[in-house]
């Protein structure tokens, strides 16, 4: 079995799983929580705090699907900008990094400690070679164009709430620390330590959606 048909077994497990806990949160939540009764949860939720814009979504992304998912965020304040004159200011696009976006939630020398590129077969567009660098950090390059306003940083200043989910780190940390036989636990910290500035660790992104859910986000799955 590949490397490749591993991570994405693993990934469609984790997809269905979260297709079951947000069908479950969505019989079992009568009414949803308002964000200022869930904002002293913990430190764990303090994402959901920030999430005050008129308007929110949460934007489910187990798979790069070649930077589309950042173009849906992209689009979601320009549509609201220009279609409806809405301001940044009145909106909320949250992202999520697990499956096999995991890695793109930390920064460029995670990428080339660990040959992440290499790892999960992704490429740099300019030298066709392994990634070296977080492809989604600054200038993505989605669908043949390079797209630095589509990048983590543009959307970040934009207002993008971007989370991880450390049940994820945890396991793609032991698959990458297997890979480079090296241990887990230690490049899992490494790694802890290096996501990148802004991006949110959440305990399980099972829960975390499901608490957007409670919480009155709309919810887009890539």
């Amino acid at each position: 079995m590949t490397l490749r048909t591993r991570i994405a077994r693993r990934a469609t497990l984790a997809a269905a799983t979260l297709s079951i806990a947000i069908a479950a949160a969505s019989v079992a939540a009568a009414r949803p929580a308002t964000l200022e009764a869930r904002a002293d949860a913990g430190p764990a939720d303090r994402w959901l705090a920030g999430l005050t814009g008129k308007h929110r979504q949460l934007f489910d992304a187990p798979t790069p699907a070649g930077g589309i998912p950042l173009v849906h965020i992209m689009n979601f304040y320009d549509t609201y900008n220009k279609a409806y004159g809405v301001p940044d200011g009145d909106l909320d696009a949250v992202l999520t990094f697990y499956g096999t976006t995991t890695f793109y939630g930390v920064n460029d020398a995670m990428w080339a400690k660990y040959r992440i590129g290499e790892f999960l077969e992704t490429t740099d567009a300019a030298t066709s070679k392994p990634a070296t660098a977080n492809p989604w950090r600054t200038s993505p390059v989605i669908l043949g164009m390079t797209l630095p306003q589509a990048s983590v940083e543009a959307l970040q200043r934009r207002g993008a709430t971007f989370i991880l989910c450390n049940n994820a780190l945890t396991i793609f940390s032991g698959m990458l620390a297997q890979a480079r036989g090296l241990d887990a636990a230690a490049v899992y910290e490494d790694l802890k330590a290096n996501v990148l500035p802004g991006v949110e660790l959440v305990p399980g992104m099972v829960v975390a959606i499901e608490q957007a859910h409670a919480a009155g986000l709309s919810y887009h799955r890539q």
